[in-house]
């Protein structure tokens, strides 16, 4: 089980390559669907420069914050000062696959992996609709992973449950968050 000192919240870090689409809309996601029982983070292998502008029309349309968004270093979350995660997501198959980092505490982990929503070629129109599915599909993870009985669970569990969310393609998803 994972106890919180003090009843923090649990923290939540979202890890993809570039930080610039998935992972930032999932920290977004998280931040409202989760109130104060979660804190969000994002970070990635490779930052990018900025926040990939579609992401950034997308949740303004969605009525989630931008304020404060910026890509960022996994590295920042591995140091002795950094937040202590409950959970680190990866949400692109690319950092998946890479050595990530040693997490201090020893989170329980996933890979969420979707499809890149900033490689998609195309209109304006056909990208966003890549960025819209991104986004669903997080959304429609993210309502199933809020709603874990997390304090009854043992790491075992939680961690089969987690990794199942992920497994979950998008219709799936939203038939069982129903």
């Amino acid at each position: 089980m994972i106890h919180r000192a003090q009843r923090r919240p649990l923290h939540v870090l979202f890890l993809c390559t570039g930080n610039s689409a998935r992972s930032i809309i999932a920290e977004c996601l998280l931040r409202q669907l989760g109130g104060e029982a979660f804190a969000a983070f994002s970070a990635g292998s490779s930052p990018k420069g900025e926040v990939h502008p579609l992401t950034l029309r997308l949740l303004a349309e969605q009525g989630l914050s931008t304020a404060d968004l910026r890509p960022k270093s996994w590295s920042a979350f591995g140091t002795p000062d950094s937040p202590l995660m409950d959970f680190v997501f990866t949400v692109c198959d690319h950092v998946a696959g890479e050595r990530c980092p040693t997490w201090p505490g020893q989170p329980v982990t996933a890979d969420w992996g979707i499809p890149d929503p900033a490689a998609v070629d195309g209109s304006d129109a056909e990208r966003m609709l890549a960025f819209r599915a991104a986004f669903r599909t997080l959304e429609q993870r993210l309502k199933l992973f809020v709603s874990l009985p997390i304090d009854s669970l043992d790491r075992v569990a939680l961690t089969t449950r987690v990794t199942a969310i992920g497994r979950l393609r998008n219709d799936t998803a939203q038939e069982r968050a129903s």
